[in-house]
């Protein structure tokens, strides 16, 4: 595999690169976060190793942007900075795993052939469908510039559909992703939780995002959601004149 290591410090940078070519590995050296950005961007890496305390823009913030350009290659964070809010910031932002100096080689080596072996999978730290914004990690949520509150369950149920956008999903597959095993499916919880998420993310901003699909479930369109045409800012009545979230 071919790892990019991103470390300022020449003599750590050097051990790193002696390390991973002993293990079978190619490694090329970035010592600034902005010289990261642009060779993982242009070369075909398996993964990157990026320290933290980095000069300019520091391991954090690169993991941040390279996500934020698309660039899925798995991360893993190396640094002296051991506190919990220190390794909470780096996976949150985007990387995949954190190991702590002084490490073993030999561990360092697993971790990365693990990470090799999921691949360069999407997976946003922030889900973004249309203009509808949510961040699991600061637990917000926004449609345009609006910041939208929601209960934990409300959160959960949307982000099910916000990791999933233009999917039609059944009841059962909200349940098991929204509710614990302690819930009983006998109820229309979900129908009524469906119904308070378009009351927060829909009808405040004249927009349907969340359809029904008639014996099959509900869906997140795909473009974040349609203007309701004539609505004026608010949602036409239920047809059927009932408590369902049709």
């Amino acid at each position: 595999m071919r790892v990019l290591v991103v470390e300022d410090e020449i003599k750590m940078a050097g051990l790193l690169r002696r390390g991973l070519m002993a293990d079978g590995m190619a490694a090329d050296v970035a010592i600034k976060g902005e010289d990261a950005l642009w060779m993982a961007g242009s070369t075909a890496y398996d993964a990157v190793i990026l320290d933290v305390m980095l000069p300019g823009i520091d391991g954090f913030e690169t993991c941040r942007r390279l996500r934020a350009d698309g660039v899925w290659i798995p991360i893993l964070m190396l640094t002296a900075r051991d506190a919990v809010e220190d390794r909470v910031a780096g996976l949150d932002g985007g990387a995949d795993d954190y190991l702590n100096k002084p490490f073993s080689f030999a561990e360092l080596g697993a971790r990365l052939r693990a990470l090799v072996r999921r691949g360069p999978v999407e997976r946003p730290s922030v889900l973004t469908v249309g203009d509808l914004v949510l961040d699991p990690a600061s637990r917000r949520v926004r449609r345009g510039a609006r910041d939208i509150s929601l209960s934990t369950k409300e959160f959960a149920l949307l982000q099910t559909f916000m990791r999933r956008p233009g999917d039609v999903l059944d009841r059962l597959q909200l349940i098991e992703h929204a509710w614990d095993d302690d819930y009983e499916n006998r109820s229309n919880v979900v129908d009524v939780y469906v119904r308070y998420l378009r009351e927060k993310i829909d009808r405040p901003f004249a927009v349907d995002s969340l359809e029904t699909v008639r014996g099959a479930g509900y869906r997140l369109r795909a473009d974040g959601g349609r203007p309701v045409s004539g609505a004026g800012g608010t949602r036409p009545a239920c047809a059927c004149a009932c408590a369902c979230a049709c």
